[in-house]
């Protein structure tokens, strides 16, 4: 399967084509939701979205001897937070249909 990349402009045109509001409306309520989920795993709470995931700030372990890949340098990663996600049964349930295609094709 070819994946597109849906793009937040995407997201905005297809919910303005399901729901002619207004572009402009659509596009505060798209932008304030992702601040709104970035804020919250800031302070470090997790965001359940039934039915779709769970998003919430994960500790990664610091490393002495890490590597960068473009000039193979040798540095230290402090240990840090990212954001992680879990998708939701019915999620992970409506992309359990997908066909899956040979790699070899």
């Amino acid at each position: 399967m070819q994946a597109k990349k849906i793009t937040k402009y995407d997201l905005v045109e297809s919910v303005y084509q399901n729901t002619k509001c207004e572009k402009r409306i659509i596009q505060d309520v798209v932008e304030n939701l992702f601040e709104q989920i970035k804020q919250s795993l800031k302070d470090g709470n997790t965001i359940e979205l039934r039915g779709f995931g769970t998003f919430e700030p994960r500790l990664r372990k610091g490393r002495s001897k890490a590597r960068n890949p473009r000039t193979g340098e040798q540095l230290s990663v402090a240990p840090h937070y990212v954001a992680a996600f879990r998708s939701g049964q019915e999620l992970k349930k409506a992309l359990w249909v997908l066909p899956v295609q040979d790699e070899n094709d």
